[in-house]
């Protein structure tokens, strides 16, 4: 075998950073687990370490999200026809990770336990952390209004009840072994689904809104990861991107609900601190979008394509340099070109609401 390329090293040597991190964190759990522990594990120095990862929180983070990202073993049951069997089935995928009371209390089911609190730990975290939080219930609402048959109505906050459930179940589990009754929570979460919570969805104030201004160049992106799908995502095909920071995640709903039917809408997800929030990000999406997969038909997948841009290459294609967590910027897309763009608070609306000359249907 000849020599590896830098490249090649790279990525060897951040793959078994991973492993090992994730046996140091399993078996000593994230406060007690050592940074020179992972490299004696990895059998490399420490700052080899350091070299692929900022800190012991952000390889914590990239760690939960590899596992996250995992493809889930196949469902026992059927994708639910309603939107009550949907979220039923949901939450039983959900539970179905928690750690049991019978389980190793330094055991890989345990290795999540720290996460929120590691959230909590910062404000930067934190606010992040919340506008992931709005996203998923967006993904979710978005699945859940797709098997309502016609009726019509808007289905977020209905999401975010059962994500607030279902993060509480996770956090009890944690806190008080053998408290959570899964079979009370899989119930009360399918009985949400019929819940009126008068949800309407509020259209941004277009004073302040940009206009989208017509563009012409070409638009070439790099392959990317889908993490609603699990799949490459076609950033080539005609439809709108989105790129958001962090602090403007729930920027995305106004895209979709602009946009005329069929057009195919993408967040490319940016941070000003992708070492350490992205693998956050990554783990947020995935932790929602791999029970979505398993519960939900895949006619009912959310229309909406989330891009976590650790690389900064997706981006850059949309004209995008030194992205920041506030950014929005959004782009339209047809036969390989761009043809109209947005920058700024209210930039997805915008460009989300202009005619196609032609829509591509997803």
């Amino acid at each position: 075998m000849g020599r590896l390329s830098r490249a090649e090293t790279q990525e060897r040597n951040r793959a078994k950073v991973l492993a090992a991190a994730r046996e140091e964190f399993a078996e000593r759990g994230f406060r007690d687990a050592k940074v020179d522990g992972i490299a004696e594990r990895a059998e490399l120095t420490r700052g080899a370490v350091y070299s692929n990862f900022s800190g012991k929180r952000a390889l914590y983070f990239a760690v939960m999200a590899e596992l996250a990202e995992r493809p889930p073993d196949p469902p026992h049951q059927e994708p639910g026809r309603t939107a009550g069997e949907a979220l039923r089935a949901f939450a039983r995928a959900w539970l179905a990770r928690l750690p049991l009371a019978t389980d190793d209390p330094r055991g890989q089911a345990r290795l999540g336990m720290d996460v929120l609190p590691e959230v909590l730990a910062d404000e930067r975290t934190r606010t992040a952390f919340a506008q992931l939080m709005r996203l998923d219930a967006i993904l979710l609402g978005l699945a859940l209004e797709r098997l309502d048959l016609g009726e019509g109505g808007r289905r977020v906050r209905a999401a975010e009840a059962v994500l607030t459930t279902l993060h509480g179940a996770s956090q009890l589990a944690a806190a008080a072994p053998g408290f959570v009754e899964p079979f009370n929570v899989v119930t009360a979460c399918e009985r949400l689904a019929g819940l009126d919570l008068d949800d309407r969805w509020p259209p941004p104030h277009l004073a302040w809104a940009p206009e989208a201004r017509p563009a012409g160049g070409p638009w070439a992106p790099p392959p990317a990861f889908d993490a609603v799908t699990g799949r490459p995502v076609p950033l080539a095909d005609d439809g709108v991107v989105a790129v958001l920071g962090l602090h403007r995640l729930e920027a995305a709903e106004e895209a979709v609900r602009a946009a005329p039917p069929g057009t195919r809408i993408t967040a490319v997800v940016v941070t000003g601190d992708p070492a350490e929030l992205l693998p956050l990000a990554r783990l947020a999406v995935a932790e929602v979008t791999g029970c979505l997969r398993q519960a939900f038909p895949a006619a009912a997948q959310p229309p909406l394509g989330v891009v976590c841009d650790e690389s900064g290459a997706p981006a850059a294609a949309a004209g995008v340099q030194g992205a920041d967590d506030g950014t929005e910027v959004a782009v339209r897309v047809e036969a390989g070109r761009v043809v109209a763009r947005a920058e700024g608070r209210g930039a997805c609306h915008a460009v989300a609401s202009t005619v196609p000359s032609r829509t591509t249907l997803s």
